[in-house]
C-alpha cells in the first residue's frame, strides 16, 4: 500500500488576484505598474508595448497588470490619463472672462508642448493614435470626456461642443507641425509669435456668436 504524498495538494489555479508571493504585491504594486505603462507606452508606443513588458518594468507578476488594470486597452487608458494630466487644465484656462480667452488657451497649450517632461510621453502617445486604431480610440474618448465637453461647458455660444472642437484642432494641427513633423518656419518660430496669430482665430472659435 503506498503512501499519501505530504506535499500540499495542488489544482488548477483559479481566476482573479494572483497569489502573492512576494512583497512586489505589496502596497504600491498598482502605483508601480501605472508608472511603468505610462514609461512604457511613452517610450515604445502602443504596438510595441505588452502587458509582460509593463510587468517586467514594475517588477510584478503579468496577472497582477491585468487584476488591477484589465486588458491592455484598459491599461493604455489609465496610462494616458496621467500623460494627458497637464492639457486637462484646459477648461480652466478657458474660464473666467472672455476677453483673452484665445491667447490664454493657446499660451496654457503651447507651455505644455514647451515643456519636453510632458512633449515627449504626449508625442508618443499622438503617434500611437496615427497607427493604431485601437490607441486613437482610447485617445479620443479620453480628450472628449475630460477636455472639450468640460471646455464647452465654459463657453456661452452657439454649438459650444463644434467651436471647442474647432479650437482644440487648430491647436493639434500646428502641434503636428511643429512638433512631430518639425516643418520650417513653423518649428522654429518663437512661441510668442505663434501665439500672436493663433489667438484671435481661437477667440472666435470661442466667443463670437
Amino acid at each position: 500500500m503506498t503512501s499519501a504524498s505530504s506535499g500540499p495538494a495542488t489544482g488548477p489555479r483559479k481566476r482573479g488576484r494572483p497569489a502573492r508571493t512576494s512583497a512586489s504585491d505589496g502596497p504600491g504594486a498598482r502605483d508601480r505598474i501605472l508608472a511603468a505603462a505610462r514609461n512604457e507606452f511613452a517610450e515604445r508606443g502602443y504596438d510595441k508595448t505588452s502587458i509582460r513588458g509593463i510587468a517586467k518594468a514594475a517588477e510584478v507578476d503579468p496577472a497582477l497588470v491585468h487584476h488591477y488594470f484589465g486588458t491592455k486597452e484598459q491599461v493604455f487608458e489609465a496610462a494616458i490619463e496621467l500623460i494627458f494630466a497637464p492639457a486637462m487644465g484646459v477648461p480652466d484656462a478657458v474660464h473666467g472672462s472672455p476677453q483673452g480667452a484665445g491667447e490664454r488657451m493657446a499660451r496654457f497649450m503651447f507651455g505644455i508642448w514647451e515643456n519636453p517632461v510632458s512633449r515627449l510621453p504626449l508625442l508618443a502617445v499622438m503617434r500611437s493614435a496615427l497607427t493604431n486604431e485601437t490607441a486613437s480610440v482610447v485617445l479620443r474618448g479620453m480628450i472628449e470626456r475630460r477636455v472639450l465637453l468640460r471646455m464647452a461647458g465654459e463657453l456661452d455660444v452657439p454649438n459650444p461642443e463644434f467651436r471647442a472642437q474647432l479650437a482644440a484642432g487648430h491647436l493639434i494641427g500646428i502641434a503636428m507641425l511643429r512638433y512631430v513633423i518639425r516643418m520650417e518656419p513653423m518649428a522654429s518660430a518663437e512661441v510668442d509669435d505663434i501665439v500672436a496669430m493663433v489667438g484671435p482665430t481661437l477667440q472666435r472659435y470661442l466667443t463670437e456668436s
